[in-house]
């Protein structure tokens, strides 16, 4: 019985005869050397599209001791705010020839499952935390570590630290409502550092204000689910509030669900304003104000932390702060 044999993958021995040349000048030319020859740097560079070969990360990294890897640890999947926190990773870490992992904490928790470990098996050079994971878990971890927003991390690691300024955040929600004309206004917050943050910032402006704070679900979490639970029971203890703001957007588009189920529509009756400024915020059916705490660039500055860390490992720790900003949409009205 006759068969195909099955394909086998190039080499960079194949590369090599097929360019004329030798095994160590084919290295040279993937590591972009200098004083490579042009004539067969082009033999090799023709020699490797027409091969279709792709250089071996495995192999690469042992010779280099690195992954050209990075991991990235998150809260949830299914809260969108991480999506530009990724995008300004990878503007930063493709070019430099890095690729991104993402775990999920709660996923890999529940499941069991230590998300670092699993990070520092696949020899990740670096880690990014942008989750409330435990210092524990990071503690031991041996390798660079950038803590990406408000974490509460930094007091008990040795890590850098970027993130956005969400007790000034807090304050513009609720200043930007009470510019508004705005008077009662609910904010729906948190479990977590950034909530509290935030928190703290609406608490702050309502008392100058002079003006009563009004939060509620503080002792829950932070999804839609959790959004919608919190604004029935602002609903229950403030009837018709002027404005809510949410400590995320997920808890807006929850909010915006019970309030309608209440017959308040948005932003007719109710002012709505939400945080992270996520892709939620911007789709037409939301359309939601919400605050903008850059996480495109807390991802970028995280990347070129990791890459400045790995140059040089013993430089004390960076923090970086970044102000954010309020994006207008039409889920706020002027009274």
């Amino acid at each position: 019985m006759s068969g195909t044999s099955k394909p086998t993958r190039p080499t960079i021995y194949d590369v090599a005869r097929q360019a004329g040349v030798s095994k160590s000048l084919v290295s040279l030319v993937l590591r972009n050397a200098p004083h490579v020859a042009e004539a067969k740097r082009d033999a090799v560079q023709a020699a490797i599209a027409e091969l279709g070969y792709r250089p071996s990360r495995a192999a690469s990294a042992l010779a280099s001791q690195r992954t050209n890897s990075v991991g990235l640890l998150i809260d949830d999947f299914r809260n969108p705010w991480f999506v530009e926190l990724f995008s300004g990773l990878r503007s930063v870490l493709d070019p430099a020839g890095f690729t991104v992992a993402v775990a999920d904490l709660r996923l890999e928790t529940a499941s069991g499952r230590n998300p670092v470990d699993g990070f520092l098996a696949q020899h990740v050079d670096a880690l990014v935390i942008a989750a409330e994971a435990p210092a524990d878990m990071l503690r031991n971890a041996r390798v660079p570590l950038v803590v990406a927003g408000s974490r509460g991390l930094s007091a008990h690691l040795e890590a850098d630290v970027v993130t956005s300024d969400d007790g000034a955040g807090g304050r513009m929600a609720a200043e930007h409502l009470l510019a508004a004309g705005h008077r009662s206004i609910v904010h729906l917050s948190g479990t977590g550092e950034p909530a509290a943050h935030r928190r703290r910032g609406y608490r702050d402006a309502m008392s100058d204000a002079g003006r009563e704070p009004l939060v509620f679900g503080a002792d829950g979490r932070t999804d839609e689910a959790d959004g919608f639970r919190a604004m029935r029971q602002a609903l229950a203890a403030v009837p018709e509030p002027d404005a809510v703001f949410a400590a995320n957007d997920l808890m807006a588009a929850g909010a915006l669900a019970a309030l309608r189920d209440s017959g308040l529509s948005v932003p007719e009756r109710v002012s709505l304003i939400g945080y992270d400024n996520s892709p939620l915020a911007g789709y037409e059916y939301l359309r939601l104000s919400s605050v903008d705490p850059h996480n495109r660039e807390i991802g970028a500055e995280s990347a070129r932390m990791v890459l400045s860390r790995l140059e040089t490992s013993d430089a004390p720790p960076r923090r970086t702060l970044l102000g954010p900003t309020v994006v207008e949409r039409s889920s706020v009205a002027v009274r």
